[in-house]
C-alpha cells in the first residue's frame, strides 16, 4: 500500500496536469484544427511543462535551493513557484494566446493565478498542496468543457474525481500535507477555473 501511494504521488505529479488537460480538450474538442498544429503545440507544451521544469529542478537543486522535487518546506517552493509563474506566462503569450484557442488560453490563466496565490501563501509560511491544487483545477476545466461543448464526460469526471481522492489520500499516508492544507489548495485551483469560466463558457 505504501508503494501504491507513493507511485500515486509521483505519477500524478503537478506538472502532468497542465498536458493532461490539453490532450483531453484536443480529444474532446468538435472543432477542426489541423493535425500539425496540434502536434505543435503539443510539443511546445511537453517542453515547457515538462521538461524545462525538471531541468530547472535539477539546476535548483544543484545550488542547493531544493531538496526533493515534491518541495516539502515553503522556502524550497519560493524559486520553483516563480520560475513556473514565468513558463505559464510564457505559455499564455506565445504558445496559446487568447485568439487562438481560447479555452486553452483561459485554462492556462487559471494555472498562472493559482501558481501565484500558492506562490503568495508560501512567502507567507503556508504550504498548501500543489498536488490537490493541479487535479482540481484540471477537473473542473474539464466540468466546464463539457458544459461548453454539451458532452457526456461523466466517466471522465467520475475518474478525476476518484484520482483527487486518491491524490489526497496519498499526500495525507506520506505525511506531505495536512487537511486543510490538502482543502486549501483544492480550492486553489478549482476557484480559478470556475471564475475564468464567465469569460469564454
Amino acid at each position: 500500500m505504501n508503494f501504491i501511494l507513493k507511485s500515486i504521488s509521483f505519477i500524478f505529479h503537478p506538472i502532468m496536469m497542465p498536458l493532461i488537460g490539453v490532450i483531453f480538450y484536443f480529444s474532446k474538442s468538435p472543432r477542426f484544427l489541423p493535425m500539425d498544429i496540434i502536434q505543435a503545440k503539443l510539443v511546445s507544451l511537453f517542453i515547457l511543462t515538462i521538461l524545462l521544469p525538471i531541468l530547472l529542478y535539477f539546476l535548483l537543486k544543484s545550488i542547493g535551493s531544493t531538496s526533493s522535487i515534491y518541495l516539502k518546506s515553503t522556502k524550497e517552493r519560493i524559486f520553483p513557484l516563480i520560475l513556473n509563474a514565468i513558463i505559464v506566462l510564457l505559455i499564455i503569450i506565445r504558445v496559446l494566446p487568447i485568439n487562438e484557442i481560447i479555452e486553452l488560453y483561459f485554462f492556462f490563466l487559471g494555472i498562472l493565478i493559482s501558481t501565484l496565490s500558492c506562490f503568495l501563501l508560501a512567502v507567507l509560511k503556508f504550504k498548501v498542496s500543489i498536488h490537490m491544487m493541479a487535479v482540481s483545477g484540471v477537473f473542473m476545466f474539464f466540468l466546464a468543457l463539457s458544459i461548453h461543448f454539451s458532452i457526456n464526460i461523466n466517466g471522465s469526471l467520475a475518474i478525476m474525481a476518484v484520482l483527487m481522492g486518491a491524490i489526497a489520500t496519498s499526500r495525507l499516508h506520506l505525511k506531505a500535507h495536512t487537511y486543510p492544507e490538502l482543502i486549501i489548495g483544492f480550492f486553489i485551483g478549482l476557484m480559478p477555473q470556475l471564475i475564468l469560466v464567465n469569460y469564454w463558457l
